[in-house]
């Protein structure tokens, strides 16, 4: 009976210790210590099951150590140690050695990777290593009682993901300067010849380099952000921090929930992308993506020349200077720069406050804290070979100087809208600071200009004055003579033709004084004092948007219908133009795809037009901006695809004329309370005559990246070239990227290269939008794609009319041709122009090169 309890006691012991051990042996453990090692078939895990840390193969056969996020199953490395040393054999080993580094070995013993890189091996005893929450590896001595002292991390010594709390910059007290570089390609962790590395002389910032060349800087930090990344302001969900002090220059982030997950990452093409990942949708979102466009890449418009993205040309000369090569300069290629067109006088010289400008760079400049701008602006004037200066810190009223003794480059102007930038003082000489800012073109810019300048700045003021007296004497006059018509109830009128001029329709109807009315247009004529009261006196808390002509306000009418009011631009001589172009086309127009009018105001200088309120905005609003585009899944994306493909088919073909609309973009899409499409802003179209089927322009108008290559080579537009653009605007809604400036390959591609190489790769769903998961129909997606692509062939006659694209969008019986070569805006290397195929012409604009392929 004792022998039976005990054998009986024994098997419970057995069986519970057996329990415990597989319970323990499933427990996820974060450290190992000198007594375990790591092998191929083991993992550790930190405490809170955030990341994990084992070996892995990223399909080229190889073994690495890595760490790589636990709870998210779309494998994703953040961390490797052997990068440059790939295990070979089937099994490798992580240990801690005798002197207490870690070590990993291969099959045969021989050391892939050590945490002591230094000659001699540094002797420290009873070490862990241990994987913690924020994804940082760390070496420290097992008894000590203080956990953070580290005596090696893998924060110091980042791959091409720089995580929350991670420091990217120089520690001055170990000497570690801490940067990132890309993965060779997407399965081999090698370093790449890319670097994100923080800079230590002058006024900091962070480059991007390919091979220790400059491609890319962020601008220095100004206390809020860095000046060339406008994108940092307002951004809710992390927080950053910079350091620059005695120990250390370094910038890092962390978020502000830490249920959120965002990394920063640099890929092999050189492309510095943030991710957010969102729990709802189970996918890696793109916060936000640099370089974006061809005012990012570094010294575009040279030295002195200044960038902005928002014009055309893109290179501009600022106030004092004028195109140091004119001939390259008139072809748009702004690589030479600008230089002085008037003579310093250091004791007379003055300095141009410029708004909104990433600072030139800084390695060269010089920095002093304490000084304010008042007395950095004195210290510049003095000092003959200063050519601008600025505040270092703009926070509270600003602090800090910097002054650049060098030439200016790579500078860019944002728009006000961007919140970009910060205001740079630039020197000029006295007679040039009574001019216009900013000149694109050459006119003007020679030693006479100020003259000439003077002569029509005082041409132009008198004739303001005498438009000025003469608008509200005719309104006075209109205003009496519209209160005697009332009282007689007598009013003649005459009805004349419909004039056009250069396409455009102008209102001809005329009343007996001769005066313009719009009462052909059946339109209701609201009066200013109405719609101001509706948009709170145009306050900025009702403004939707701003374009080129001027800003758009959210109103409500006394009736408490909601509207948007467009307040064109007082001193926008197109205004009156593109007003009466879009009064006369939209009223005439009646489609559901098309944003509807319902009434306009024009009383002195005050011109304004009323539109349906679109509750959802514009399409970019959703489509470019990482967190709202989760709300566009894929059957509202398709509907807005054939929704716009069916607008603009009732303009080329099923309306009273044909209408050629030439910006047809994401913006200029509106989306109702149910995201159903319209297509909006018909201020640059033009009509054609029945038997049109083309046109000309000198003035080429438009948005790059939507603009075909006839059209912005040559100035030749047609219902092709809208076509052209409805077909980026399809591959824009797919991928929910940009074309413009979008280069994400290794081929520095954009957006429309990107898909033809992917296309004929057999990869086209790889285009797809991360914020789409797998939730979308591939047939549906790899049509629309494929129209698409025929839609930016490289030849007007190659693509489809937009009445074979609604068949083809509608369609899954018809049979689609294969796409040839698109037409391509590629980006210009310092060496060569990247092109993907056979070039039949290339002409440089703004740094882009326009290819027209032959589809051969």
């Amino acid at each position: 009976m004792k022998t039976f309890h005990s054998h009986v006691s024994t098997s419970i012991f057995i069986f519970i210790f057996s329990v415990f051990y597989s319970f323990h042996s499933v427990l996820a453990i974060d450290t190992i210590t000198s007594t375990q090692s790591l092998t191929i078939n083991k993992t550790l895990v930190s405490n809170g099951e955030v990341f994990e840390l084992g070996f892995f193969d990223p399909g080229n056969g190889n073994l690495y150590i890595g760490i790589w996020y636990k709870q998210i199953q779309q494998k994703t490395y953040v961390w490797v140690a052997n990068r440059d040393t790939a295990i070979n054999s089937s099994t490798g080993n992580l240990t801690i050695t005798d002197n207490g580094n870690m070590v990993l070995v291969d099959e045969a013993g021989a050391v892939a990777w050590s945490s002591d890189d230094s000659d001699q091996s540094t002797q420290v005893v009873n070490t862990v290593a241990q994987l913690l929450d924020n994804g940082n590896f760390v070496l420290r001595p097992q008894n000590d009682q203080n956990p953070e002292n580290y005596i090696w991390q893998s924060f110091d010594y980042p791959t091409d993901t720089l995580l929350p709390e991670m420091k990217l910059g120089w520690d001055k007290k170990s000497g570690i300067h801490r940067f990132l570089r890309p993965w060779k390609t997407n399965n081999d962790p090698g370093t790449g010849d890319y670097s994100f590395k923080m800079t230590i002389n002058g006024f900091p910032e962070i480059l991007l380099s390919h091979n220790e060349t400059k491609t890319w800087r962020t601008g220095a930090w100004n206390g809020k952000m860095f000046s060339g990344v406008p994108v940092m302001k307002g951004v809710s969900i992390m927080q950053f921090e910079f350091r620059d002090t005695s120990d250390e220059i370094s910038y890092s982030f962390k978020m502000l929930n830490s249920s959120v997950h965002s990394r920063l990452v640099i890929n092999s093409s050189g492309i510095n992308q943030r991710y957010v990942w969102l729990e709802t949708t189970k996918a890696w979102n793109v916060f936000w993506t640099f370089p974006v466009d061809f005012c990012d890449h570094f010294e575009t418009c040279g030295p002195f020349g200044i960038c902005d993205a928002n014009a055309a040309p893109i290179c501009k000369c600022t106030t004092g200077f004028r195109p140091k090569n004119k001939h390259a300069w008139d072809l748009r290629d702004g690589s030479d720069g600008c230089e002085r067109s008037s003579k310093l006088d250091c004791g007379s010289d003055g300095f141009l406050r410029m708004k909104n400008m990433k600072l030139p760079e800084s390695s060269k400049a010089f920095v002093d804290r304490k000084m304010n701008l008042s007395e950095c602006g004195a210290i510049c004037k003095r000092n003959c070979s200063c050519a601008a200066y600025a505040n270092m810190n703009i926070t509270e009223g600003g602090s800090g100087c910097v002054i650049w003794e060098v030439d200016l480059i790579d500078m860019r102007q944002y728009a006000e809208s961007e919140d970009g930038g910060q205001d740079l003082y630039v020197r000029v000489a006295a007679s040039d600071l009574d001019k216009p800012p900013m000149t694109g073109n050459t006119k003007n810019s020679s030693g006479n200009g100020s003259k000439v300048g003077r002569v029509v700045g005082i041409s132009i003021s008198a004739c303001g004055v005498v438009i000025f007296l003469l608008i509200l004497y005719f309104y006075l006059r209109k205003k009496k003579k519209a209160q005697t018509l009332k009282r007689s109830s007598i009013r003649k009128e005459r009805t004349e033709d419909v004039i056009l001029k250069d396409g455009v329709i102008l209102p001809s109807r005329r009343d007996y004084h001769g005066d313009t009315v719009m009462d052909e247009l059946e339109l209701p004529l609201f009066d200013f004092t109405t719609l101001a009261i509706a948009t709170n006196n145009f306050s900025d808390t009702n403004k939707l948007g701003q374009g080129g002509f001027g800003c758009v306000y959210k109103g409500t009418l006394m009736e408490g219908e909601v509207v948007a009011v467009k307040r064109l631009s007082r001193v926008c001589e197109q205004g009156i133009e593109e007003l009466k172009n879009e009064v006369r086309l939209i009223a005439k127009l009646q489609h559901r795809n098309l944003v509807r009018v319902l009434g306009c105001c024009i009383e002195v200088e005050e011109k304004l037009l009323v539109y349906e309120f679109m509750e959802n905005k514009s399409l970019d609003m959703f489509l470019f901006e990482k967190e709202k585009s989760m709300k566009l899944n894929w059957k509202i994306r398709i509907s807005i695809i054939r929704g716009c493909a069916r607008g603009l088919l009732y303009l080329h073909q099923d309306s009273r004329f044909k209408i050629i609309h030439r910006d047809m973009k994401a913006s200029n899409i509106l989306l109702d309370k149910e995201m159903q499409p319209k297509i909006s802003d018909f201020g640059i179209a033009r009509i054609f005559g029945s038997d049109q089927t083309e046109a000309e322009t000198k003035i080429v108008v438009g948005t790059y990246g939507y603009m075909s290559p006839e059209y912005a080579m040559e100035g030749h537009f047609s219902t092709k070239s809208d076509v052209f653009s409805f077909g980026v605007l399809i591959l824009e809604i797919i991928s929910g990227k940009r074309n413009r400036g979008s280069y994400n390959t290794s081929n520095n591609l954009n957006l429309l290269g990107q898909a033809w190489t992917l296309w004929n790769e057999g990869n086209a769903l790889q285009l797809v939008d991360y914020a789409l998961g797998d939730r979308f129909s591939k047939n549906e997606v790899l049509r629309c794609i494929q129209v698409g692509l025929l839609c930016v062939q490289g030849q007007p006659e190659d693509r489809p009319s937009m009445s074979k694209v609604v068949l083809l969008l509608s369609s899954e019986t018809v049979r689609m041709p294969q796409p040839k070569h698109p037409g391509l805006f590629t980006r210009k290397t310092d060496n060569e122009t990247v092109s993907p195929s056979i070039v039949d012409d290339n002409m440089t604009i703004n740094g882009i090169t326009l290819t027209i392929l032959d589809g051969r």
